[in-house]
């Protein structure tokens, strides 16, 4: 099986992006008669798009989600 070996900015993209599904699961998963946000919080958006960026994957979601399946291997 292949290892993926993130550089340091491709992983911080990484752990934003799943930060930011998280955040997004976790405000749907409430019970139904639960008020849910009506958008994601802007910091967790915004943190997500600049790791992205400086990772130098804005734009390329094929490479981007080629690392985070790679890194993110379910068990």
């Amino acid at each position: 099986m292949p290892t993926a070996v993130l550089t340091d900015r491709e992983r911080t993209a990484v752990q934003a992006y799943l930060r930011l599904l998280h955040t997004v699961r976790a405000a749907f998963d409430g019970p139904p008669e639960q008020d849910r946000p009506a958008v994601v919080p802007p910091v967790v958006l915004a943190e997500a798009e600049q790791a992205l960026a400086r990772a130098g994957l804005a734009g390329n979601e094929a490479e981007f989600f080629r690392l985070l399946r790679d890194w993110c291997r379910p068990v």
